[in-house]
């Protein structure tokens, strides 16, 4: 299934032995170094045949791999090595071409979530029962520096990816401001569970506790809804569904006059799912985007559905909001079939191809890199990597809505299609859930 990369996590490993991805004080072994040149170099390799553009925006391609190469050559750790290859990768400056290092023995969670507000960094959500919940970490708070870094719209997902996934740190010092405007710092620590490392695939409760797992995700990631009058709210978490349940969705909101599309913190998925719902808004096929890749330019449609959703439509968007739901923003807008509101929108849109990789014979590691083939240019001749969906209405939670769960933006939008919801109201609606521990 050809996807939108939705954000950058970890491939999927059920190996006994991973050792190579812990941490490692000691000196670099010349085992693992060369382990890591051979990720490198299996990774580049794919660049240069997949990569959407041959020229690599000016890139030296080449001298760039050299250059990481002579670094994993002199690096004092795995971790380090690893760091290298990311940033041969990061030097595209590309949403979607990334590394995706071998997987850890543990979960990594330093229990809280932030985004960005604007243009200001905001915790949303603290886990419950974690260290960052007892030492006061609260929704509202926000947050001025990790370990000494000031969060923007252009690093925060570098610093997670690089504190949380790359190179797990034990703890974080945050630079934090309350609601009621005081100053304070916390170090917040993270939990390290381990995970399940799979031997025996015959065995019964190892299975049992990765269904669980995947089960857990499924839940937590659902699409959920809510039906109030004349009124259809939507919460979109992915997209990953099928045709039969893009058919459920809207099949529920022809009995309203209004639906609200949620994708507030959707971080894309599926181009079939994309296509799938954004056809069941529009009488004709409509033109999502020109598919721009390395060798031909191709149109990117949706076409209709014999019995469309015709009510008024307002799309909900924000910083977290990217790729594929970008894209649903923009079609929405630009076509003219219903408002959008919220924040602007991440700038994550391309199209790639996920490649997973394997080194190594008695102990093996698996990684893998996305790597993007298509660039995606809109109707308007506009691309929105780096710039995002500007909503047609701007408007943001404060620190003080966020600390009471309160949801203005989904009031807000309720209100501009003639129902009446208070903040609180909304915030309500669709709680949400953590992940099991």
């Amino acid at each position: 299934m050809k996807k939108f990369a939705t954000s950058i996590c970890l491939v999927l490993l059920l190996s006994g032995n991973i050792a190579a991805a812990q941490d490692k004080p000691a000196q670099l072994s010349g085992f693992d170094r060369d382990r890591a040149r051979s990720m490198l170099q299996m990774i580049a390799d794919d660049v240069r045949k997949h990569y959407y553009d041959p020229k690599f925006h000016g890139l030296d391609w080449n001298a760039r791999v050299a250059e990481a190469r002579n670094k994993i050559d002199s690096s004092p750790s795995f971790n380090m090595a690893l760091s290298h290859i990311a940033g041969a990768l990061d030097a595209l400056n590309d949403s979607h071409t990334f590394f995706l290092p071998p997987s850890r023995p543990y979960r990594h969670d330093f229990g809280y979530q932030t985004a960005m507000i604007g243009d200001r960094c905001f915790v949303l959500r603290v886990r419950p029962g974690s260290d960052a919940e007892g030492k006061g970490l609260k929704p509202g708070d926000e947050v001025l520096t990790i370990n000494g870094f000031a969060p923007s719209r252009d690093n925060l997902w570098k610093m997670q990816y690089v504190f949380e996934s790359l190179r797990p740190q034990a703890s974080l010092h945050l630079q934090l401001r309350s609601p009621s405007g005081a100053d304070r710092p916390l170090e917040v620590l993270a939990k390290m569970q381990p995970m399940l490392q799979v031997k025996d695939l015959s065995n019964g409760n190892d299975i049992s506790e990765i269904i669980r797992d995947y089960e857990d995700e499924d839940r937590r990631m659902r699409t959920r809804w809510q039906e109030l009058g004349d009124l259809y709210v939507l919460k979109i978490s992915r997209f990953l569904f099928s045709d039969s349940e893009a058919d459920d969705m809207i099949g529920r909101a022809r009995k309203h006059k209004a639906m609200i599309v949620d994708l507030r913190g959707n971080g894309g998925g599926a181009v079939d799912s994309l296509q799938s719902l954004l056809g069941r808004l529009f009488e004709n096929e409509v033109k999502i985007a020109d598919r721009v890749r390395r060798n031909d330019t191709k149109p990117f449609v949706a076409k209709s559905h014999r019995n469309p959703y015709n009510g008024k439509v307002v799309v909900l968007v924000d910083s977290r909001s990217a790729s594929a739901s970008e894209l649903f923003a923009r079609v929405v807008q630009v076509e003219k079939r219903g408002v959008v509101m919220g924040d602007t929108s991440s700038g994550s849109v391309m199209e790639s191809m996920h490649y997973r990789y394997q080194t190594g014979t008695q102990t093996i590691a698996f990684f893998g890199a996305s790597i993007t083939d298509a660039d995606l240019i809109m109707k308007d001749g506009v691309s929105l990597e780096h710039h995002g969906v500007v909503p047609d209405e701007t408007v943001l939670p404060t620190a003080a809505d966020l600390a009471a769960n309160r949801d203005p933006v989904l009031a807000h939008a309720a209100e501009t299609l003639g129902y009446k919801m208070t903040a609180d109201e909304a915030g309500k609606l669709f709680p949400y859930q953590w992940s099991k521990q």
